[in-house]
């Protein structure tokens, strides 16, 4: 089987999307599936077999960002060269309209994974964000009922689609973990690089620093953890346009003495964080699904998190970790609670480690591989047809 892979992020770029498209792309690889990627091209990208690179400019409110320009002369010669059995695309805009376009045009099944709750990022317009929020759910609503197939990473997330107007079918499909890449990792260095002393205790955070995650309640909450309890830090991985804002909230506090913003980390290395830290900590409100929350749970780390639409199916309540509301407080006590209580840390230790087993990617890439074929198999099938310029199944 033959898939094209439209994305508008792709390595060296690092986000949930990339890890997803990767991780499923090293599964099905092994299982016989060709991918061929069309991607943004980045500063000082190294040519790769099947990747093909889009002309991009550095997004104006995320430089690390590349936005593909989704022109080319000779992409039409070179996907009939490909013989591909359906595209695949991971965004509704750039390079994801124009997969969706060639598949219309070349008669292929078309699948679209929503990744993201894109209205929940209109703050970076810079102006009209309400008409923008609705103009964006309307024409992700319209896109997906331009697919033949929508995956979704949550049943919650599936829910919301088809509330807000998908007609097409929508499966949950949550993105796979290759659970023994986040086992192992050199915790005792990790700390040792950032300077935190071995009986400290880490709360960690990896992701992109923006708004839409929500860690400026993160600083508050932790203002009051680190209050209640002595030598604890909260620990950020990763980089972000919210980098500096969070730096200065963080002194506003009073707690930048025990915040470490550790910057980016390679993939490989990313296991090492986990190793070095006792409780995993989200508050965003946007996920879709929390892939870092599967990631730590492999690693045996239990997870305190704000409840929302994503999250809500990532952590198992007082199995694997505890969910709260909105609440900087109740978040604090939450995460006291967890870690002043040895018989409860262990036992959420153990069930992070059992229940990260359902999110293993060799299941989950077995399930995307039947959807796959049933596509082909359907096209092949003759139950395929085009209809006012658009493909739908019979």
């Amino acid at each position: 089987m033959r898939v094209g892979v439209f994305a508008d992020s792709y390595r060296p770029y690092t986000s949930g999307v990339v890890r997803s498209i990767e991780t499923f792309r090293l599964a099905l690889t092994a299982r016989g599936v060709s991918f061929f990627i069309f991607a943004p091209r980045y500063p000082n990208c190294e040519p790769e077999e099947k990747v093909f690179r889009f002309f991009s400019l550095p997004a104006p409110t995320n430089p690390d960002f590349a936005i593909a320009i989704p022109l080319s002369v000779r992409l039409g010669r070179t996907l009939k060269s490909l013989g591909l059995d359906l595209i695949h695309v991971h965004s509704p805009f750039f390079l994801g309209g124009l997969g969706a376009r060639w598949a219309r045009r070349l008669g292929l099944p078309l699948v679209f994974t929503y990744h993201t709750l894109y209205e929940e990022y209109v703050h970076y317009f810079p102006f009209l964000r309400q008409p923008a929020r609705v103009a964006t759910r309307r024409y992700t609503v319209n896109f997906c009922n331009r697919c033949d197939l929508v995956l979704a990473p949550t049943g919650a997330i599936r829910e919301y689609l088809l509330r807000s107007g998908v007609s097409v079918p929508v499966a949950v499909l949550p993105t796979g973990i290759e659970l023994a890449a986040f086992r192992g990792g050199d915790g005792a260095g990790f700390r040792k690089r950032l300077g935190i002393d071995p009986e400290e205790r880490v709360l960690l955070y990896v992701g992109r620093l923006g708004r839409e995650k929500n860690i400026a309640f993160l600083l508050r909450a932790f203002r009051d953890i680190a209050a209640r309890l002595d030598a604890v830090r909260l620990v950020l991985v990763g980089g972000g346009p919210a980098r500096e804002e969070l730096h200065g909230e963080a002194r506003r506090l009073g707690i930048h003495e025990k915040v470490v913003f550790a910057g980016p980390v390679p993939p490989e290395r990313v296991k090492d964080c986990y190793a070095a830290a006792d409780l995993f900590v989200m508050a965003s409100l946007t996920e879709t699904q929390g892939l870092v929350i599967g990631e730590a749970k492999a690693a045996g780390l239990p997870v305190v998190a704000v409840r929302a639409q994503g999250v809500s199916e990532m952590v198992n309540e007082g199995v694997d970790g505890f969910l709260t509301p909105l609440d900087e407080a109740i978040f604090a006590t939450v995460v006291c609670r967890v870690l002043e209580d040895p018989h409860l840390y262990q036992n959420l230790k153990e069930g992070a480690v059992a229940k990260a087993a359902e999110l293993s990617i060799g299941r989950l890439a077995e399930v995307l591989l039947g959807h796959y074929r049933a596509l082909a198999e359907k096209k092949r099938g003759g139950d395929f047809t085009a209809e006012g310029g658009e493909k739908r199944w019979q």
